[in-house]
């Protein structure tokens, strides 16, 4: 339906015709689906920049902890502490031919 206003002359038509049990039952159906995918849409698009939010802070939080850690790591490297990897394998196999 493109607008509400086509809702009014639908409605006479169906009440004009005395739809059976089952066919009133659809529409409704329909309609309550319908209006359920209305609310969780604006409910999604609502709440979705603040889920991205969270994200963020939360990422933020384990970067800084990473980091924490890395610092430590890095300060007792004389004693022999483990560097962390940085996003490369520890070792390089090249690929089959």
């Amino acid at each position: 339906m493109e607008s509400v206003q086509e809702l009014i002359p639908l409605a006479q038509e169906l009440v004009a015709r005395r739809p059976g049990r089952k066919l009133v039952k659809l529409y409704v159906l329909g309609s309550v689906l319908a209006f359920l995918g209305v609310v969780i849409g604006l409910v999604g698009t609502l709440c979705g920049p603040f889920t991205a939010a969270g994200r963020r802070r939360d990422e933020e939080a384990l970067v800084a902890e990473l980091r924490a850690v890395q610092a430590r790591l890095q300060g007792g490297k004389s004693r022999g502490a483990l560097p962390l990897p940085c996003g490369r394998a520890l070792s390089y196999r090249p690929p089959a031919s």
